[in-house]
């Protein structure tokens, strides 16, 4: 298999080649803990748990990480503005530690709901403070720090490559254009790699600047940026070069272009071989913000009654390189289409292994093993994470398989692909899709048998008790199907 991938300093897909054969080392930018993550959040997290499977999947041992960043991350990307933990802690009336392990937690539930594949670590920027601040000790051992009034900062000027990641014009860059200005920066896209406590103030998360990492020496109270906390935690737990860093575009101008430039700038080193970034998710066509009120959790979609596989669903119908846009609407149809889905998986329960291999399965009017539509769902998944495909050629064969006698179907055969589409898709259709009891079962036969004996009335009143354990049937030219009514 040949796993290809856009990457984004390339601007084309490349075919994929890890570093070490059999391993990927991977880095996936995780939540900042100050509140619920919304739709447009989970949505990255999807997409990468879809590169995840299929990594998998081509035998590839993934040692992931996501961070948590709960400390650091400020309102405005010019390094300015309140701590987003700080603030959260105002809000609730709470410690930032309390709404930090509060929001981790939730963000761990909802992880857990979407099916999302764990990575083999989720690091917390606070239990890596000493790791950060070495980092920014040997930046300035090397150079490229220097001391303003309210932190220890990155000079980017000293980075000859610094604007080529993002293709940034600096030379034409007004002071502010891309972040609010700080008359005391050398370089408008310098970037604080520690900050000070501001003079009189007390934080609940603050640490002892090291006074070897100041211009001046004086006894400081400081917290990481945002930025050096993700180089740090890559580079302890995954080493100086990773196969693949993943995130939203929006990482692409600041927070990755800055982690690019302290990171090579103390190994010396490519930061990864591939960067891979989603694009943004609308709500009704317009962007998430909170004056809009459409930032909705999965908590106010479980709230109109919406699973969170509903939830993949509707964002697997979508590329990830593509801005998706959510609907109401566009839910209940994806919600539509995976019911839909687990009914046909349900078939497994009805059929029996009467074949000696699976040439009787259509597709086009033309007879296709349906192992060659397990390729297919591979092939469409391993070119660029291509989910939209996929799910076209599921309910393709899904459709022609209401078309045809179920004894045509070969079970083992239908049983692996629907293994495959749970292993990429992540949609749980095997476990979502249990067979009925054998009560349901004597009834489906006495309706049979009524049927067959025009005994409408005795069929109906079956039918009917069917339905009390919703439980619907399917009346088709091979027979009757039994499908859950959702």
């Amino acid at each position: 298999m040949t796993i290809r991938l856009y990457n984004t300093p390339n601007k084309h897909i490349d075919d994929f080649a890890p570093i070490k054969p059999g391993q990927v080392l991977m880095y996936s930018c995780g939540p900042t803990v100050y509140d619920h993550p919304h739709i447009g959040n989970w949505s990255a997290y999807i997409y990468w748990d879809t590169l995840v499977r299929i990594l998998n999947l081509d035998g590839y041992d993934v040692k992931r990480v996501i961070n948590i960043t709960d400390v650091g991350h400020l309102t405005s990307d010019a390094d300015e503005g309140d701590d987003k933990l700080e603030k959260g802690a105002k809000r609730e009336g709470k410690t930032a530690w309390e709404v930090a392990e509060y929001y981790t937690a939730s963000f761990m539930k909802g992880f857990e709901s979407l099916n999302l594949v764990k990575p083999e670590y989720f690091p917390k920027a606070t239990d890596y403070i000493e790791e950060q601040l070495e980092s920014v000790r040997q930046l300035k051992t090397k150079g490229y720090t220097y001391q303003i009034s309210d932190g220890i900062y990155y000079d980017t000027s000293k980075f000859p490559t610094y604007a080529d990641f993002a293709n940034l014009q600096l030379d034409d860059q007004r002071a502010g254009a891309r972040v609010d200005y700080n008359p005391e920066k050398k370089n408008p896209s310098d970037f604080a790699l520690w900050k000070f406590t501001r003079f009189g103030q007390k934080r609940d998360m603050e640490w002892e600047t090291p006074v070897d990492l100041t211009e001046d020496g004086i006894n400081r109270m400081g917290f990481p940026g945002w930025a050096i906390e993700c180089s740090a935690m890559a580079m302890k737990l995954l080493g100086n070069t990773i196969d693949i860093h993943t995130g939203g575009i929006d990482h692409i101008p600041i927070h990755h272009t800055n982690e690019i430039a302290q990171s090579e700038a103390v190994t010396g080193v490519k930061l990864a071989n591939y960067w891979l970034h989603n694009n943004h998710l609308k709500v009704d066509g317009t962007k998430i913000s909170k004056s809009l009120g459409n930032g909705y959790t999965l908590e106010n979609l479980s709230d109109r009654g919406f699973s969170p596989l509903d939830f993949r669903m509707l964002i697997l119908q979508g590329h990830f390189r593509n801005e998706g846009n959510f609907t109401f609407d566009a839910l209940q149809a994806a919600r539509n289409r995976r019911l839909n889905w687990l009914n046909i998986a349900a078939i497994r329960h009805q059929i029996h292994d009467t074949l000696e291999n699976d040439n009787e399965n259509y597709i086009n009017n033309e007879t296709v093993p349906m192992h060659v539509t397990n390729q297919a769902i591979i092939d469409a998944i391993s070119n660029d994470l291509g989910t939209p495909e996929a799910l076209r050629v599921v309910d393709e064969i899904f459709s022609h398989m209401l078309q045809v006698d179920l004894a045509e179907i070969n079970r083992q055969t239908f049983v692996r692909l629907l293994e495959t589409i749970d292993e990429l898709l992540g949609i749980e259709l095997i476990d979502n899709s249990p067979d009925i009891d054998d009560d349901a079962k004597q009834l489906i036969i006495e309706r049979n048998n009524a049927r067959n004996n025009k005994d409408w009335q005795l069929s109906d009143k079956l039918r009917d008790k069917l339905a009390t354990k919703n439980i619907t049937l399917r009346d088709t030219a091979s027979g009757v199907i039994w499908e859950y009514r959702y």
